[in-house]
């Protein structure tokens, strides 16, 4: 019976991507976001914007005092989106379109 070898050295792993950016650079780094049903969101509670990307437009709301923490999604479409506040749950269409 032959001896055990030494094992080789794992190789370091790499981070995973954070996927590619597609807001604008202005707004800095999203505190959350995250993307359903062909739709994707971006929250920047700095410059209190909320960002939906869906179908390939782009539309800016102003999020107020709202600190975004999530988002779900009745059916499809942006417009049946309720994100959860520091507040409760908030209604995409309550946030003034920018």
């Amino acid at each position: 019976m032959e001896p055990m070898k030494p094992m080789k050295p794992m190789e370091p792993m790499k981070p995973m991507s954070g996927g590619e950016k597609w807001w604008p650079d202005d707004l800095g780094q999203p505190s959350t976001s995250g993307a359903q049903n062909g739709m994707r969101y971006a929250f920047f509670p700095d410059k209190q914007r909320l960002l939906i990307e869906q179908d390939g437009k782009l539309t800016t709301y102003d999020s107020g005092d709202h600190r975004i923490g999530g988002v779900s999604q009745q059916g499809g479409g942006a417009s049946s989106l309720t994100f959860t506040s520091q507040n409760g749950s908030v209604d995409l269409d309550q946030l003034k379109k920018i």
